[in-house]
């Protein structure tokens, strides 16, 4: 893997540096892949995102891998989980086993960290897919469909409500986690055909309505890792197989504060 480069969505004075991977599909026979790499952590970040698909199957015992390539590497862990991880139906065992190894595992919720004077805050939910404006999917129809347009709904409001708690809590930088797609740009690459089952629109509008510096997602294997929001937000696409690294690195200026 190409080692991490860092990037940076802007300049400033003063910056907070995260980074960020996605889709990584651990198991047993990976201890260690990733280990040497995450070691370098305190280095050069502030906090790392895992943005979903941790392990292949969604098993404990590939969640006990991924727990042991992150526990005690120096900073601060925030995960999201992703389809892979709810495939054998033991999401809350995954998240227990990852929270046992000290990471911030977030569905509808917000972590916050202090970065030297700073307040980083990262707000987490997995989402859902339902395509994008002009070709998304409506609560119409069968149940079914019905029933299936409301998980993305339901998806987009626990971001708000994570998103909405960060701008109470008046952190510095705000950083937007999911799993899947909340714009098209970073789905380049991938089949126009399967868009609607990689993201949403409504994750956009959420980051957009209350307020983000960054927007991190994974699951478009073949995708781009640059997009933005209809509302100026950059959104970096972290797959592993897009990055090719074991991490990503971002730099976010931190506005300067006004005198007291």
């Amino acid at each position: 893997m190409r080692p991490a480069t860092p990037v940076s969505p802007g300049g400033g004075d003063h910056v907070v540096r995260v980074a960020a991977v996605g889709d990584i599909h651990l198991g047993p026979g990976c201890e260690g892949l990733l280990r040497p790499a995450f070691a370098t952590l305190p280095e050069c970040a502030d906090v790392l995102l895992l943005a979903g698909d941790l392990t292949r199957h969604g098993t404990v015992e590939e969640a006990r891998v991924v727990a042991e390539e992150v526990r005690d590497i120096g900073v601060p862990v925030v995960a999201v989980l992703g389809n892979h991880d709810y495939h054998s139906d033991q999401d809350e065992e995954v998240a227990r086993t990852l929270r046992s190894a000290g990471v911030s595992v977030l569905e509808g919720e917000a972590a916050v960290f202090s970065v030297g004077d700073h307040r980083v805050g990262v707000a987490g939910a997995k989402g859902f897919c339902g395509g994008f404006a002009g070709r998304s999917a409506g609560a119409f129809g069968e149940p079914e469909m019905r029933a299936w347009v409301r998980v993305a709904h339901v998806g987009a409001e626990r971001l708000t409500a994570a998103l909405e708690e960060l701008a109470s809590e008046r952190c510095d930088v705000r950083v937007a986690l999911t799993h899947f797609a909340p714009v098209p740009d970073t789905l380049a690459g991938e089949p126009v055909e399967i868009y609607p089952f990689l993201g949403s629109y409504l994750l956009a509008e959420a980051i957009d309505s209350v307020g983000a510096d960054l927007a991190v997602h994974g699951h478009a294997h073949l995708g781009t890792e640059h997009g933005m929001t209809a509302g100026g937000v950059r959104v970096r696409n972290v797959a592993q197989p897009v990055i090719d690294r074991a991490f990503a690195l971002y730099e976010l200026p931190v506005p300067a504060r006004e005198p007291a």
